[in-house]
C-alpha cells in the first residue's frame, strides 16, 4: 500500500456505503478501483429498513468479505444509522458514491449536499463507474435470477451460487399475480 495521507498526516479512510443487494460485478469493481485509492475503504452495508432485501444484512456482509477478501486495505462492515453519524464512528471524511448515469448523479447530489449541511468535515467523492457495467443494477440482477436467467456476467460466482440457493428456497420468486382473463362476451359474477 502507498500510505495515501491526508493533508494533516492521517490515513485517508473512506466509506462506500450501499444495500449490496446483492453486490454485483459493477460494485466490485468500484470497490476495487477504490481500494487504490485509499488507505482504508470501509463497505458499509446498509440495513435499510425501508426496503424488503432478498438478502440478510448478514448474508450481504459474508458475500463482500468472500469477494473483497483479497484486498488487505478493504473492511465490510453493516450500519443502520445515519450515514454521517456512521461515518463519525469510524473517523472517516470521505463517503464514496458509484455513479452510473446523470440520473444517478441527480440523485446522488442530493444525498451528498444533505451529508454535507449535517457534517461539513465530510466529502462526497463520486466515481464513474466502468462503461461495461453503466446498465447493471442489483435490481436487473435480481430479477434475471428469478426468472433463472444467466446472471454469470452479472455477479462473481459466490453471489451466483447464492442467488440460485435462495431463488431455488422459492423466496420472493417472480410469481404472476394477474387474475385470468375473461373470455369474450363471459360476465363476471362478482
Amino acid at each position: 500500500m502507498s500510505g495515501k495521507r491526508s493533508q494533516q498526516g492521517r490515513k485517508s479512510i473512506a466509506v462506500y456505503p450501499g444495500s449490496f443487494d446483492p453486490v454485483t460485478f459493477g460494485h466490485l469493481d468500484i470497490i476495487r478501483r477504490a481500494a487504490k485509492q485509499f488507505d482504508r475503504l470501509i463497505v458499509a452495508v446498509l440495513n435499510n429498513i425501508s426496503k424488503k432485501p432478498l438478502f440478510t444484512v448478514e448474508e450481504r456482509t459474508a458475500l463482500l468479505r468472500e469477494v473483497t477478501r483479497d484486498l488487505p486495505n478493504v473492511e465490510v462492515d453493516s450500519f443502520r444509522d445515519l450515514l454521517v453519524n456512521y461515518m463519525r464512528s469510524k473517523n472517516a471524511e470521505i463517503i464514496l458514491r458509484g455513479i452510473r448515469s446523470v440520473t444517478d448523479f441527480e440523485y446522488e447530489l442530493q444525498l451528498a449536499s444533505t451529508n454535507r449541511q449535517l457534517d461539513e468535515g465530510i466529502e462526497t467523492i463520486f466515481m464513474m463507474t466502468n462503461p461495461k457495467y453503466s446498465y447493471l443494477s442489483s435490481s436487473i440482477v435480481k430479477e434475471i435470477a428469478s426468472f433463472g436467467g444467466n446472471v454469470s456476467d452479472l455477479v462473481p460466482p459466490a453471489v451466483e451460487a447464492a442467488l440460485r440457493a435462495k431463488y431455488a428456497q422459492g423466496e420472493d420468486v417472480v410469481k404472476l399475480t394477474a387474475p385470468p382473463r375473461k373470455k369474450a362476451g363471459t360476465k363476471s359474477v362478482e
